[in-house]
C-alpha cells in the first residue's frame, strides 16, 4: 500500500491556475492537492505548473480528471500526477479502464514517453520501478449505479481509494443535495460497509468548509478526505469576515 493510504489523509482540490494558489495550500499542511481538471478552467499545460509546485513543496499532487479518459490520463501522468481521481466510476470496467491508463504494460495500457514524470528522460528506469508501487488510482463513487456495483468496483486491483462524490450521489437518487434523506444515508451507509470490508481507504469530499463536520469524517472512520476547496475558503473567509462587521459600518 501507498505510504499516503496507510494512515488518514486529508486534501484539498485546486481549481484555479494560479501557482501562487496551489503554494499557499501546499504550505498549509495538507497531505495531498488534487489539480481540479473536470469543473475548472485549467489547462494541462497549468496542470503542469501546478504539480510541479504541489510536488516541490512535498504534497502528493493528484489530478481529478475531467473523464475517465485514457489520452488524459497520459498526459497528466506524464506530467508528474502521482495519480488519478477518477469521476463516475460505476462499473468494474470503468474501473478497470483506469488503472491499464495509469499502469505500464505489463500490468497496464499506459504508452511509454519522455517527459518531466521521467526526469525528461534521464530518470525513466527509476520512475518506471517507482510507478509500480507509488502512482493512485482513486474512483469517485457518485452514482446509485456504482453503489449497487461497489464490492466489485473496490476489488479491481490497482483500485487503490474510493471518493464519494455526495452532489452527484444525491442527484443519481433524484434529491439533489438532501443529505439528510433516508435514500442518501443508506447508500451511504452501504459504501462505508463495503470500504471497511475492502480494507480500501476511503471518505467524502466536505465541499463546504467545517472544521466540524471534518472532525465528524475522521471520527466516523474515513481515511482518505477532501477538504474543501480554493475558491469555496477563499469564499466562505471573506462572507464571513464582512458579515461580521456589516452592522458596524455607516
Amino acid at each position: 500500500m501507498n505510504p499516503l493510504l496507510k494512515n488518514t489523509s486529508i486534501g484539498s482540490w485546486v481549481t484555479l491556475a494560479h501557482p501562487g494558489i496551489a503554494e499557499i495550500m501546499a504550505s498549509a499542511g495538507f497531505d495531498w492537492l488534487a489539480v481540479e481538471l473536470e469543473h475548472s478552467a485549467i489547462t494541462i499545460r497549468e496542470a503542469e505548473e501546478l504539480i510541479r509546485v504541489i510536488e516541490l513543496k512535498g504534497v502528493v499532487p493528484f489530478v481529478r480528471l475531467s473523464s475517465n479518459n485514457p489520452e488524459q490520463v497520459k498526459r497528466v501522468m506524464d506530467a508528474g500526477s502521482h495519480g488519478v481521481i477518477v469521476p463516475m466510476v460505476n462499473s468494474v470496467q470503468d474501473a478497470e479502464t483506469a488503472v491499464a491508463a495509469v499502469k505500464y504494460p505489463p500490468r497496464g495500457k499506459r504508452s511509454f514517453g519522455l517527459a518531466r514524470a521521467h526526469g525528461y528522460g534521464t530518470t525513466f528506469k527509476k520512475y518506471l520501478e517507482w510507478q509500480e508501487e507509488h502512482t493512485m488510482v482513486v474512483v469517485q463513487i457518485e452514482h446509485i449505479e456504482a453503489v449497487n456495483n461497489i464490492d466489485l468496483i473496490l476489488a479491481v486491483p490497482g483500485v487503490d481509494a474510493y471518493f464519494v462524490g455526495p452532489y452527484d450521489l444525491s442527484g443519481s437518487l433524484g434529491i439533489p443535495g438532501q443529505f439528510d434523506h433516508p435514500d442518501f444515508l443508506s447508500a451511504m451507509e452501504q459504501i462505508k460497509c463495503a470500504g471497511q470490508a475492502s480494507g480500501k481507504p476511503g471518505g467524502k469530499h466536505i465541499v463546504e468548509p467545517s472544521e466540524t463536520e471534518l472532525v465528524q469524517s475522521i471520527e466516523e472512520g474515513n481515511q482518505f478526505i477532501a477538504y474543501s476547496l480554493d475558491t469555496r475558503m477563499l469564499d466562505t473567509m471573506c462572507r464571513n469576515a464582512l458579515g461580521h462587521v456589516a452592522g458596524l459600518r455607516n
